[in-house]
């Protein structure tokens, strides 16, 4: 599933119907109309839907759906809460639709919900069920971009489902409302992408065992940032990044190598030693394979082979087997190409600072700015948002220098006077010594100086502009003039650190850096993929220290074993977004329940004792914002 939305603003409502009804008129709709709309218009006449078709056509429905049987219990759950008109259809792969609930098309007459119709775009023409199915993604057709005159006042957004092992579409979720005013964005987005979660993480729960150890191997090496390729001899997982590398031609290759594998495990040859009863070794665990490398191509290590590659920077692509109770069940190739390992190489400048993590181009590019400013002995400024670890860059650049350790000041709780002191001592330093033997100074929490601290910093800076100091400020609490001339004078050299949520990607590997290592017998700390997108969606306005704190709250709490689970998250990053556009108000006072739950444990009478409002009360606005079902 993908919480991509790439709808285009696109033309008005009005405009639509006028193009349509050219199209229609046997004219062209007019060059205001998207090309892939007119298309579709141009497929469905081709199929030979008629426009005036008064309901889709009924079709043999498959049966005992695992779609449908995994999807059952997330849809009873969803449709009593729908509100108005709002409705939900789930269809298959071949837009067959298998339930409806809630609301429906406008004027469709189906007395038992949409279940049982044809919704492709052979049958009924262009609609968001398939075209969602057709691209991959989220996607949302408006009134009168419909082909057929039924739907011409109903608006639907669609999402697909991905089988958890295939990785193709096994079927859409749907969400129908009636055509508002505008072209704008369909307001039960947030419900489908919801929904769409639920539904998929009910797939993977009913997965097979070896599927589950194959797509599990698949996600630990995505979460890395590999381009991976998963293969059982029957379907196969391909990251995107790996689709843009490997031709159709390598992948047939890697498949053919992957059912290779799995026949000689089948007619006897050593796979490994026999471990007896217990946990199957993981894929790092396992010796790589060796393929054989074609005459002509470049030898590599044992483990990898030289590809084909059409850009001509040479690809490595290392196979692993999945073995899962004594039995090899498929394979896991990673690929990485000479550019990537190169930019690996540039990158491990800023990996070799102690206590960073992350990986992300807006993290890196900062890094990469700050370590510049940090070579020459002067004033640094590192600014963001609290928690965004300006104190662990700040550390991590002091602490390569050939000089004592760093003093570290707080001014958040600072002793009076020891920055002026501080600053007199390297004031009288003879320039002749330089600042080689002071040690240098971490000044956190600039904001929150005292007029004597800024004093003596400006004085400082004045007689001696070349000073060891790196300060961190944290914007938003009002300056003094004084203060705001400091920050002036240091803005000269600083560096603006991106806050969590613009750096989403980071959050894997800070998850695995935040978590403390496990006790004797037990197990690293993992993440389930719907938890990982659970935490992905969150807006972290604490950021990396928010963060952290959930990794700990989750470690001391659960006694369960395997990855984390969304429902073992704390209630605020349970909570599905929003199904609909909340005022000003409204998401300052949803905010507040989430943070009020966060700080009381997820109870619910404490968290309303302290908003000052009545349980009954707290209960009735967790279902207004769609609160009540984390």
């Amino acid at each position: 599933m993908t919480t991509t939305d790439d709808t285009p603003a696109g033309p008005a409502l009005a405009s639509l119907r006028r193009a349509r009804d050219r199209f229609f008129s046997g004219r062209p709709p007019g060059d205001g109309i998207p090309d892939d709309l007119a298309q579709a218009w141009r497929r469905a006449r081709f199929f030979g839907v008629p426009r005036d078709l008064a309901a889709p056509p009924r079709v043999r429905p498959p049966v005992d759906s695992l779609l449908l049987a995994a999807a059952r219990p997330v849809l009873d759950r969803t449709a009593p809460t729908l509100s108005g008109a709002l409705g939900l259809v789930l269809v298959d792969s071949r837009c067959r639709a298998l339930w409806s609930g809630g609301g429906r098309y406008a004027d469709t007459p189906a007395p038992d919900g949409m279940a049982g119709l044809d919704l492709s775009e052979k049958a009924v023409g262009h609609n968001s069920a398939a075209l969602a199915l057709r691209t991959g993604r989220r996607a949302e057709v408006h009134g009168p971009e419909h082909f057929l005159d039924l739907w011409q006042e109903v608006s639907a957004v669609s999402v697909p489902l991905y089988e958890p092992t295939a990785g193709r579409p096994a079927g859409a979720i749907t969400v129908v409302a009636p055509l508002g005013e505008g072209r704008t964005a369909h307001p039960g987005a947030a419900l489908a992408e919801a929904t769409a979660h639920a539904i998929e993480t009910e797939l993977l729960g009913r997965a097979r065992p070896p599927e589950r150890v194959l797509l599990d191997a698949y996600l630990r090496q995505r979460a890395e940032g590999a381009a991976v390729v998963a293969l059982d001899g029957s379907s196969r997982l391909v990251s995107p990044e790996a689709a843009r590398l490997l031709s159709d031609e390598t992948l047939a290759r890697l498949e053919r190598h992957a059912t290779a594998l799995l026949r000689d495990a089948d007619t006897g040859p050593d796979t490994g030693p026999d471990t007896g009863p217990g946990p199957s070794p993981s894929p790092e665990e396992r010796a790589p394979e060796e393929i054989a490398v074609p005459d002509g191509e470049i030898p590599v290590p044992e483990d990898e082979i030289a590809v084909p590659d059409p850009d001509g920077t040479g690809l490595a692509v290392r196979m692993t087997r999945l073995v899962h109770d004594g039995e090899v069940i498929g394979a896991v190739a990673t690929v990485c190409t000479a550019a990537r390992r190169a930019r690996s190489a540039e990158r491990r400048g800023h990996d070799r600072l102690p206590g960073l993590v992350g990986t992300s181009r807006p993290w890196r590019l900062a890094v990469s700015r700050a370590t510049e400013l940090a070579r020459a002995a002067e004033p640094l400024l590192l600014i963001g948002e609290p928690g965004v670890g300006k104190t662990a860059l700040a550390r991590a650049l002091l602490g390569p220098r050939d000089t004592p350790a760093p003093r570290v000041v707080d001014a958040a709780e600072q002793v009076p006077g020891e920055v002026p002191r501080w600053c007199q001592a390297l004031a009288e330093l003879p320039e002749s010594e330089g600042y080689g033997g002071a040690p240098p100074l971490l000044l956190r929490h600039a904001e929150r100086l005292g007029q004597p601290e800024v004093a003596a910093l400006l004085s400082l800076l004045a007689e001696r502009p070349a000073v060891p100091l790196v300060a961190t400020h944290t914007p938003g609490a009002p300056t003094g003039p004084c203060l705001s001339r400091l920050l002036d004078i240091l803005a000269a050299r600083s560096v603006t650190l991106p806050p969590l949520r613009e750096r989403v990607e980071d959050i894997p590997d800070l998850l695995a850096g935040l978590a403390r290592r496990p006790s004797p017998g037990r197990p690293p700390l993992t993440w389930s993929l719907d938890a990982r997108r659970a935490l992905e969606q969150h807006t972290w306005p604490g950021n990396v220290a928010e963060l952290a704190h959930v990794v700990r709250e989750v470690a001391e709490r659960r006694r369960a074993t395997g990855p984390v689970r969304r429902e073992e998250l704390p209630y605020g990053l349970r909570v599905p977004p929003a199904t609909r556009r909340l005022s000003g108000i409204e998401r300052a006072e949803r905010t507040a329940i989430l943070e009020a739950l966060r700080r009381h444990g997820d109870n619910k009478a404490r968290a309303a004792e302290s908003l000052g409002i009545g349980r009954a009360t707290l209960y009735r606005k967790l279902r207004a914002y769609g609160m009540d079902r984390a």
